[in-house]
């Protein structure tokens, strides 16, 4: 099919409006409103370029869902901005749509600006089916970006309902993937479990001590206070990482001692230099 550019259109359509009306409207947020609305009249007017179609009501003709994902692959392959009507349509099919954009989302040959796209339209749906999908790719991901991000952002939206794939996996878990699902588990204490595999994050990976002791704090254990303060005492412990822990053990009502001493540390010297 040939792919409509309807933000093309809509330029078009607002310069022309704004040329002719700018004069009625001195200040820039009444201009401003009054373009929203002419967006909506836009949007609602039947137009030659849609053979007689409104903008808004193009897409309805289309009746299948995994047809509409197509044509939301297919402009994503082109220099055709997606159409955000596009969007409303497969929005609109609600959970008929979810086992085309699961597919989308998995599919390494798309591109993944449109699979970040499709994460965020099964996010919208409430449906929970994609929780397998998101669990698959973050197990897959070899490195954290916008993808994992929403992705994440999906599980950590379906609260609770998550919790038992994603323990049931950690054991398997990459470290890219494990510190997904940890920053996840950690909003929602109660299982043993996801103590034992922050605090055991926390003690392996002293490049992510800062990261993993900002777990710890929102985990909200008490039991993690003694740990922590421990840590205090490593040899190699960075200044980052030293403040971060001291704040989570303030945090979950801990007490500190002593101070030390980072003369050298680049970070530390850097905070000194802009005071």
């Amino acid at each position: 099919m040939k792919l409509i550019n309807f933000d093309s259109q809509y330029t078009q359509y607002a310069d022309e409006w704004i040329r002719r009306n700018r004069a009625k409207y001195p200040n820039a947020d009444q201009l401003e409103e009054a373009v929203f609305k002419v967006y909506m009249r836009w949007v609602n007017a039947p137009a030659k370029w849609l053979d007689g179609r409104s903008p808004g009501d193009y897409f309805y003709q289309y009746d299948d869902p995994g047809e509409c994902v197509s044509i939301l692959r297919a402009y994503s392959e082109s220099d055709v901005p997606i159409p955000e009507q596009l969007l409303w349509r497969i929005e609109n099919f609600g959970a008929d749509a979810t086992d085309a954009l699961l597919r989308l989302t998995l599919d390494e040959t798309a591109d993944q600006g449109v699979r970040v796209i499709a994460f965020n339209l099964l996010a919208q749906s409430g449906d929970r089916r994609p929780v397998r999908s998101c669990i698959e790719m973050l197990l897959r991901a070899q490195a954290q970006d916008g993808l994992t991000e929403v992705a994440a952002e999906l599980l950590q939206n379906l609260g609770r309902s998550a919790l038992p794939d994603l323990l049931a996996v950690l054991d398997e878990a990459p470290p890219v993937a494990r510190e997904v699902f940890l920053d996840i588990l950690c909003n929602f204490p109660g299982d043993e479990r996801i103590y034992t595999y922050t605090l055991d994050a926390f003690l392996t990976n002293a490049k992510k001590r800062a990261l993993f002791a900002s777990y710890l704090r929102k985990l909200n254990d008490p039991r993690a206070v003694g740990p922590l303060t421990q840590a205090l005492e490593w040899e190699d412990l960075n200044y980052l990482d030293y403040i971060e822990i001291i704040g989570a053990i303030e945090a979950l009502g801990g007490e500190i001692q002593s101070e030390r001493d980072f003369d050298g540390d680049p970070y530390y010297e850097s905070l000194k230099n802009t005071r």
